[in-house]
């Protein structure tokens, strides 16, 4: 039992609850026992006053605008690492050694091919169907061909089945891009990293040769980096919930995905971008700027502001850094949309309004400059967050299946609808 307690006073009667602490964040109170003792819900909508379960994998302070994985910094990740160690990171706890992050690349890596019978899948969808669409899709009929990997209750399918996402996703997405184009898939290669192998799948053709420039793959592992796991967002909280029944990990993460789909979350980058594009140029800032204060005005800024983040996004600072690097590498500095953002950037920063509100770029800004001066189409934006995120996805997940105090998810309500009536024939309607 908690030392501390709070104390709820209702119609004359106190009831104690334990307050729990984690290591680090506000503390919580322990309601489980609420309803039983009370016979009363408590109603947040969002849950966003709601700790729906305890985890060691990733912690943000929105305030301090800090963003840890397993304890590290994800500056520090974004600079020194991979995203493959960070992927081992998030499933295992701790960095890994050199000798275990060569053999779980050699995992990752030799997993990256899809069954054969998959490629039919694609032809099945129109041309023009969204990427997001398909990976859905895919990632659910995953379960129809791995069946040695789905039983939850066995640690090493668990297993199998983590790497297998993690490894294949890619190959996934980048068949979907390539579907979308009408060009003929690129199987994956165990000779290159993984953001150069997921690039290599992307945009390379069997006419020629094609190189991935380094500076490219590593604002692409960047990318992978920043977006591995955000604590319990939309979609991670979708996956819980969905492995909470006991699903097989192949339906919980393309549950994960669908959840991702939506623009209020995963699509915000691609937002961001086509609003860019809807300023058009510099000159047209101050009109969208007094818009945006406007509230009668339906117009709202893109990629400013988090829903968590009350300071500036830490892996904003990041991406910034990754995409003047990837911009001046592709000679497209004076890009009107980069331009348009750059300034954009600078009003807002200055500008009371934001300032007071804390309306700072988040990460969403500037990944879909990048992903588009790389060379993908918007609808990609989604589906390569999708592969960033299934490493966080899935170590939320296993923690989840081991944890001694998992419930199937069942959140309750508070009921508005109409009262018991009797059935009316319908001759007297």
């Amino acid at each position: 039992m908690s030392e501390k307690l709070a104390k709820l006073t209702l119609g004359g009667e106190t009831y104690d609850f334990p307050v729990l602490s984690g290591t680090v964040g506000p503390d919580v109170i322990d309601i489980r026992s609420l309803y039983s003792k009370t016979g009363l819900f408590t109603y947040d909508p969002g849950f966003t006053s709601t700790a729906a379960c305890d985890s060691a994998i990733t912690y943000i302070d929105g305030d301090k605008g800090e963003l840890l994985y397993r304890g590290y910094p994800i500056d520090q990740l974004a600079e020194k690492s991979s995203y493959l160690e960070v992927c081992y990171l998030l499933l295992y706890g701790e960095l890994p050694t050199a000798a275990e992050l060569e053999d779980f690349g050699n995992r990752v890596t030799r997993h990256t091919m899809v069954h054969e019978q998959m490629h039919y899948f694609y032809r099945g969808f129109r041309r023009d169907a969204h990427p997001m669409a398909i990976v859905t899709g895919v990632v659910g009929a995953m379960a129809a061909f791995y069946h040695d990997s789905t039983d939850i209750n066995d640690p090493v399918q668990r297993e199998i089945a983590s790497i297998r996402m993690i490894a294949k996703l890619p190959t996934i997405a980048a068949m979907a891009y390539k579907y979308s184009v009408g060009q003929p898939f690129v199987y994956p290669r165990n000779d290159l990293d993984y953001a150069s192998n997921f690039l290599h799948m992307c945009f390379a053709v069997p006419a020629e040769e094609y190189k991935v420039d380094p500076v490219i793959a590593k604002a692409m592992d960047r990318i992978f980096t920043l977006h591995a796991d955000h604590e319990q967002n939309a979609s991670t909280s979708t996956v819980r919930l969905s492995g909470s029944s006991d699903a097989n990990p192949f339906a919980c993460i393309a549950a994960g995905v669908a959840c991702l789909w939506g623009p209020a979350h995963g699509g915000a980058n691609e937002a961001a971008l086509n609003m860019l594009r809807q300023i058009g140029s510099v000159d047209r800032i101050p009109e969208f700027i007094a818009r945006a204060k406007d509230k009668e005005d339906p117009f709202r800024l893109m990629g400013f502001g988090h829903r968590v983040y009350k300071n500036y996004d830490p892996r904003a600072a990041v991406m910034q850094e990754s995409a003047r690097e990837v911009l001046s590498l592709l000679g497209v500095e004076n890009n009107p949309t980069l331009q348009v953002a750059q300034e954009l950037e600078k009003i807002a920063l200055e500008d009371q309004y934001f300032v007071d509100r804390k309306l700072y770029p988040n990460v969403d800004f500037y990944s879909g400059i990048i992903l588009d001066a790389i060379g993908f189409p918007t609808s990609m934006f989604t589906a390569i967050f999708a592969v960033s995120r299934t490493v966080g996805w899935i170590a939320q997940w296993k923690e989840m299946i081991g944890d001694p105090q998992k419930k199937i998810g069942r959140p309750r309500q508070l009921y508005n609808g109409a009262t018991n009536r009797d059935y009316v024939d319908i001759r007297q309607r």
